[in-house]
């Protein structure tokens, strides 16, 4: 018979997984250490594959972790070590490390593997709660996700071990990315499907306002016409170009809002004294995710888009990028 649980208790017991398993978290950052260093240099010079190994849950935190690494940049895939005895292990090649999780460090499908990785001579790389294990000893390097405690009252559930497990792998695998230059553009590449993919393919050029559709005014021109300009243009902004079609800056209504504060008298008041001078701006080609991200970090809603001669291209705004489904 099951005793009743308050709601309190509910959330005390939530409450308390979330702390232990993110102390858990925490003692990871002592760890990354000379071994960690090493699988990196190990998978950067790794000619073929990351082969994620792990039985059980590591095994499908090994999953997640080739799938991370495989869409940030470094080529990876699971096999199952007790499948790896009977044919599977047909699929790892001399040119591949192998990336073997178990949080004892003695998983008998494991280990039953190594005298043949040895003799293969294929690179190991441990993740385990035990460096004193056969497989954090046999590796050539090992990664330490050992845990005070896990979350599991009874001890017995993968909980801590498997969190601890999961956030190296995605230290690794963030490492790894930084350390190749892998960029977002090469990332939107790895996840052409859905939502996603459609959202970090598009470009600036193609959802920015181009030709006639950008209000534009030249220097000099008094406030009151720019005005009439971006009501007539409707995009909340004016670039201002010189007759080359050189970007001289931007005028927004944001502008026109700081201008109205310090009192200035748009009847009378010229482009030049008001404007942003030249302003931010993108290209064409760039990915319209990272427009969005510059215009977040700059807290602004319109951005110029420049040629390679920063010349006048187009203009883009938050509401473009909402349309889109960027935002």
């Amino acid at each position: 018979m099951t005793t009743p649980f308050e709601d309190k208790q509910l959330v005390t017991s939530a409450q308390r997984t979330l702390e232990i398993e993110a102390d858990a978290v925490r003692a990871l950052s002592g760890r990354i250490d000379d071994h960690f260093v090493r699988a990196c240099r190990l998978i950067l010079a790794c000619e073929g594959r990351v082969v994620v190994t792990g039985m059980g849950k590591s095994g499908h935190i090994g999953s997640k972790i080739a799938a991370t690494l495989a869409s940030t940049g470094t080529p990876a895939f699971f096999v199952h070590p007790g499948e790896a005895s009977h044919g599977d292990l047909g699929m790892i090649t001399r040119q591949d490390v192998v990336l073997a999780l178990s949080n004892s460090g003695t998983t008998s499908e494991i280990v039953t593997l190594l005298p043949l990785l040895r003799r293969l001579g294929i690179p190991l790389v441990a993740m385990t709660g035990n460096p004193d294990s056969t497989l954090a000893l046999a590796a050539e390097a090992h990664l330490n996700t050992a845990v005070a405690s896990e979350a599991c009252p009874l001890g017995l559930a993968p909980t801590s071990s498997t969190t601890a497990a999961l956030a190296m792998g995605d230290a690794l695998a963030v490492a790894l990315l930084e350390a190749r230059g892998f960029t977002a553009e090469d990332f939107a590449f790895s996840h052409p499907g859905g939502a996603l993919g459609r959202r970090l393919l598009l470009k600036v050029e193609d959802i920015m306002h181009a030709g006639e559709e950008v209000p534009c005014v030249s220097p000099g021109t008094p406030l009151k016409e720019a005005l009439l300009e971006m009501s007539r243009k409707g995009m909340g902004m004016t670039a201002v170009t010189t007759d080359d079609n050189g970007i001289a800056g931007i005028f927004t209504d944001g502008d026109l809002r700081r201008a109205l504060d310090r009192g200035v008298d748009i009847n009378t008041a010229l482009i030049d004294e008001v404007m942003t001078v030249h302003g931010k701006t993108v290209t064409p080609g760039m990915l319209a995710a990272e427009a969005l991200g510059l215009m977040e970090s700059n807290k602004i809603n319109a951005l110029l888009v420049a040629d390679e001669n920063d010349r006048l291209a187009g203009a883009l705004t938050m509401h473009d990028l909402l349309r889109a489904g960027v935002l």
